[in-house]
């Protein structure tokens, strides 16, 4: 495939700010509050034009997001679209049918020999598992749309196109883009993140801010760039430092607010991990722990968690109702069924509590909820030409 990202230094960046602990500061306290929306087209049919309103939408949530000393560097902006089949079948030669490929955003270092090494990597681990290379594309990128520090931490960002076995179907297929992509990380440590790696959905992010993201990436405004939803992300980090890796939206949420019982949720989950079973999984889930990736912030372990619910075969609904309830105790109006399945599940797993406000898409639903505390509120409305929009409410949040 022709590489159609410009040259970039190949120069290694200092350790990203909130790395490591230092001093005082610890990553494992990091929380964030931001800004959160997306448009959807009730008739499901893809259309470059919601890809723009969302863009439009991300940048009036600007000050939703923040930046630093550098006013160019932003805390993190971001888009999840579904996979615009039209826009890659001319980008890339030899696609199967649509559902029948995946594409994984890899940010890779931008030292030669490390990345080398990863997308071998990469491509050993697609072999063993029995899918198919079909190739890497270079994601454009134009840097002129972001500040000096968002450059010296750029990775190299590579999207890796994988073809589905004969004998899968889309969701095994999923599933095994799952299993690719742990083992992958598990091997490559920290010098390989991976914003997506689905057959549905497809992730452009980075340490932006709200207005840069059209800009920083060409793909998202080209004409057959086109989707039925877009969730975007503003990032507002109040007491975390800003980088390419922790911006939003995550592979199935953006998340406004922060998960205060964090801690205590991921310890339950790993003492859990030895009791995991799954038919669906079968041998390929002990491939995959932790299921919790270490050093992410309180958004990436909810993601992380929630990502192998939905994979395990319940819906993205279900797997939310299970780690966010309502509240619903001493409420009336809460129907029998509705209270035994909360009932339920919480024997199960222990609430994911905020103030939090996560939207949520997979590539086929797309929606929002908020916790029980309800401090996070949003608003949506029906336009008469078949759009669903909804943002995050701003007032009172800190």
């Amino acid at each position: 495939m022709p590489n159609e990202s410009p040259d970039i230094q190949q120069t290694m960046p200092p350790p990203r700010p909130g790395s490591v602990r230092s001093g005082l500061y610890d990553p494992a306290y990091e929380h964030d509050a931001c800004g959160v929306a997306f448009v959807a087209r009730l008739d499901a049919v893809p259309t470059h034009e919601t890809v723009l309103r969302a863009l439009t939408a991300l940048g009036n949530l600007e000050h939703r997001g923040a930046e630093g000393a550098d006013a160019n560097t932003g805390d993190g902006a971001g888009i999840t679209v579904q996979i615009p089949d039209v826009f890659f079948r001319a980008a890339v030669d030899g696609l199967p049918p649509a559902g029948a490929y995946g594409i994984g955003v890899c940010f890779l270092p931008r030292d030669d020999a490390r990345r080398a090494e990863i997308e071998q990597l990469v491509e050993t681990t697609i072999a063993a598992e029995g899918q198919r290379l079909l190739g890497w594309r270079d994601v454009p990128v134009d840097e002129k749309y972001v500040g000096e520090t968002a450059k010296a931490y750029a990775p190299v960002i590579r999207q890796v196109v994988v073809g589905a076995a004969p004998d899968l179907d889309q969701d095994a297929f999923e599933r095994k883009l799952y299993v690719i992509r742990r083992v992958a990380e598990l091997a490559a440590g920290s010098d390989l993140v991976v914003p997506s790696f689905s057959s549905r959905t497809l992730v452009y992010k980075g340490m932006l801010s709200a207005p840069q993201l059209g800009g920083y990436f060409p793909d998202l405004v080209h004409p057959s760039f086109e989707s039925a939803v877009a969730l975007i992300h503003s990032r507002y980090s109040t007491n975390t430092f800003p980088s390419w890796e922790l911006a939003h939206p995550y592979r199935l949420i953006a998340h406004n607010g922060e998960i205060n019982t964090l801690r205590g949720n991921v310890n339950w989950m790993r003492a859990r991990e030895s009791q995991l079973k799954s038919e669906l999984f079968g041998d390929d889930l002990a491939k995959v722990l932790p299921v919790i990736r270490p050093g992410g912030s309180d958004t990436a372990a909810f993601d992380n968690v929630l990502e192998l619910l939905v994979l395990a075969g319940r819906s993205l609904p279900h797997a939310l109702m299970m780690m966010i309830p309502e509240a619903y105790e001493g409420r009336d109006e809460v129907p029998d069924y509705l209270r035994g399945f909360y009932a339920y599940h919480g024997c199960l797993m222990e609430a994911w509590d905020g103030p939090a406000a996560i939207s949520f898409t997979d590539g086929r639903v797309i929606g929002a909820t908020l916790d029980r505390n309800g401090l996070r509120p949003g608003r949506w409305l029906v336009t008469k030409d078949g759009r669903f929009q909804l943002d995050a409410l701003t007032e009172g949040q800190n």
